[in-house]
């Protein structure tokens, strides 16, 4: 039988849409156990490429005969070797197009939701990495919010809609991933946003995003509101869309919050990031739709592959903004948190525009899931 490659985005719609795959890791087993592809019916097995250089014959009474096995490994010359041995044996095996390296890169556009006077906002899921970012379209003009480095992704899309990048913004100085927000905006010749509390050390020109701001997009009543929110960074910054969209940036997630932690300082931003989730949100619309600029686990995709939630339903489901205990808040947002993410000192320090690391080097700086989040 032929081997065929499985692009990231066909495994992607196979997530959304919840089919079965079985998938053959053969990457090492810390790797694997640190990071793998997640679905919910999804089953894994988990055998080093090095284990299965002289055959596959003793492993493949544990593979099935009824499900479709992808062959996966970190960018793609071993699982395409391995799986030649399975198709070899008789069995119907993909492999995955790009290894893990590709599936960290995936981008998949959503719509969320349309604007009141015309206009969408679109959804980009970082599938691979957790990372969500935003487009916003009206009248011609279209605004990014929180972009990751592939940035080509933006462009494209923006010109399939036949529309010009005028606004990017940065919620906050990015720990986890790399921003390409800056790069956008010097290609496009677009205003970048980003809070002056967490740009004290850039090396760039920006414009500060500060309370108060309004930022219109197109000719229609679309306002970018910013709401000071600070906590996972001292200069977090929320925005409220068209009185109907929360992007809330690290602060507030559909299944937890986010962590204090990245610039060491959680003893210090505790306080603030209690009093934006307490306070600040809490004076907002509970109809508002919070869009995050991360997810932690498979469970928060909606149908449509979306990740999004009425304010109102996280006020009553989220563990995170139910702490009555302010002592028991900070235990939670302090103690036994998450691995910090792979190279968050140097991600920062590229965001700052300190150092400029090459392609592959910031693809390796980013491997592994989000750890923007406490729950």
């Amino acid at each position: 039988m032929s081997v065929k490659p499985m692009t990231p985005k066909e495994v992607t719609r196979k997530v959304i849409n919840k089919e079965e795959l079985f998938i053959l890791d053969v990457r090492n087993e810390a790797d694997f156990a640190d990071w793998k592809i997640e679905g919910e019916n999804f089953d894994y097995l988990n055998i080093p490429y090095f284990e299965l250089l002289d055959g596959v014959e003793d492993m493949l009474d544990k593979l099935p005969s009824s499900k479709n096995i992808l062959v996966v490994c970190a960018k793609e010359g071993s699982s395409i070797m391995v799986a030649d041995m399975i198709s070899e044996a008789g069995l119907s095996v993909s492999y995955l197009e790009g290894g893990m390296k590709a599936w960290s890169e995936h981008l998949e556009p959503v719509k969320v939701g349309d604007l009141y006077n015309g206009g969408e906002i679109y959804q980009f899921v970082r599938i691979g990495k957790g990372c969500l970012s935003y487009m916003v379209v009206s009248n011609g003009e279209a605004a990014i919010i929180d972009a990751t480095r592939m940035i080509n992704h933006y462009l494209e899309f923006a010109k399939n809609l036949d529309v010009t990048i005028t606004h990017v913004f940065d919620t906050h100085l990015h720990a986890d991933h790399i921003s390409g927000g800056r790069v956008i905006a010097e290609k496009t010749n677009a205003v970048y946003w980003l809070p002056p509390k967490d740009a004290e050390e850039v090396t760039f020109d920006y414009s500060p995003l500060e309370g108060g701001n309004i930022v219109r997009i197109g000719n229609t009543a679309i306002d970018i509101h910013a709401l000071y929110s600070p906590g996972h960074t001292i200069g977090s910054t929320s925005f409220v869309v068209d009185e109907k969209f929360l992007l809330s940036g690290d602060i507030l997630f559909v299944d937890s919050i986010g962590r204090p932690d990245l610039a060491g300082m959680a003893e210090d931003w505790v306080g603030d990031l209690r009093e934006s989730l307490y306070s600040s949100y809490r004076e907002l619309s509970e109809e508002l739709i919070v869009l995050p600029a991360h997810f932690m686990i498979i469970d928060e995709l909606n149908e449509n592959g979306s990740v999004a939630e009425k304010l109102g339903t996280l006020f009553e489901n989220n563990h995170g903004l139910n702490i009555e205990d302010e002592n028991e808040f900070r235990k939670l947002v302090t103690e036994n948190l998450p691995p910090q993410p792979n190279a968050f000192q140097e991600i920062r320090q590229t965001n700052m525009g300190k150092i400029y690391p090459d392609e592959e080097q910031q693809r390796e700086m980013e491997i592994g899931p989000n750890r923007c989040a406490v729950r």
